[in-house]
């Protein structure tokens, strides 16, 4: 019997080099991801051509060119130039932030009675939250419209505000939905220390809560910013009051043929929501998930 020893040059050759290793290992990781990166494409594809049709010129922007031919960032001063978007953003972060913080004011505390105290009646009061949340707001808007008339309050942002002071149904399912998963035992254990209902709440279940609470104010904020049916109809009439959303809408139809200024103008309203997100990411992601449907 005979046996066939490799040289060493065909055992070097058979072994594949680092950067075959390395292309192989991206194919898979492709391959794998496939899905994940289609979506990703579908998803941020039109933001890219929205932010590079904000860089072209007037006459380009018309065209089917997806890159600029030469980039003019002056587009976006321009936009300050014409309409008073300073003045919009101020609006939106007020309409956005007073709603914001109303809304956590008082929907915590009812969640919290929801969800960790008993007496008669909870159930109903639940049943008819969830109740809210399944109204259409359509059925509400003419008697609340001649309300907030009658109040001498059209014109404004503040029926869109006042609101908030009395809790926001989804809101409060959301953060007693999460309340739920937080063991009692924390809060027999501050009864025990001698600690009331309210510093059991402030002291034990709030600092628990703060992914929950971080995500229904981010679901709240980004609602607020991006509304644009609630300032369309109280506050149409009064362009001092106008949030972005409206502002946005009277600048395309002002400047339906300058695209490129339209673009730059609506990257300037998406700017504020990127930083926001950026910045609560994690505490977003994190109440989202861990906030259940327990019952």
């Amino acid at each position: 019997m005979t046996t066939t020893l490799s040289s060493p040059q065909a055992r070097t050759e058979q072994v594949p080099s680092a950067g075959a290793l390395r292309r192989r290992t991206w194919l898979l990781w492709i391959a794998q991801h496939s899905i994940a990166i289609a979506l990703s494409v579908m998803f941020l594809g039109p933001l890219v051509l929205l932010i590079l049709t904000s860089f072209m010129s007037g006459q380009q922007a018309l065209t089917s060119d997806y890159w600029p031919r030469s980039w003019h960032p002056e587009n976006y001063a321009e936009v300050f130039s014409r309409v008073p978007m300073v003045s919009y953003m101020l609006n939106s972060l007020m309409y956005a932030g007073l709603a914001t913080g109303f809304m956590l004011l008082s929907s915590i505390p009812a969640a919290y009675a929801l969800s960790r105290l008993r007496w008669r009646g909870r159930n109903v009061a639940l049943v008819l939250i969830i109740m809210m949340m399944m109204l259409p707001p359509q059925v509400t808007v003419i008697p609340l419209y001649v309300m907030w008339a009658d109040l001498n309050l059209t014109g404004s942002l503040w029926p869109l505000i006042l609101p908030n002071v009395l809790g926001d149904a989804f809101s409060i399912f959301l953060l007693r939905q999460f309340l739920l998963t937080i063991p009692e035992e924390y809060s027999d254990a501050a009864r025990v220390d001698g600690c009331s209902d309210f510093k059991i709440l402030v002291r034990v279940i709030i600092p628990m809560a703060k992914p929950a609470i971080a995500a229904t104010a981010m679901f709240m904020f980004f609602y607020t910013w991006n509304d644009y049916f609630g300032p369309l109809l109280y506050a149409s009439e009064n362009p001092n009051a106008w949030p972005v959303s409206l502002g946005l809408a009277s600048f395309r139809g002002a400047h339906e043929v300058s695209w490129n200024l339209t673009m730059a103008a609506t990257v300037l309203v998406m700017i504020p929501v990127f930083i926001i997100f950026a910045f609560a990411q994690k505490a977003f992601v994190e109440g989202v998930n861990l906030t259940g449907v327990k019952g």
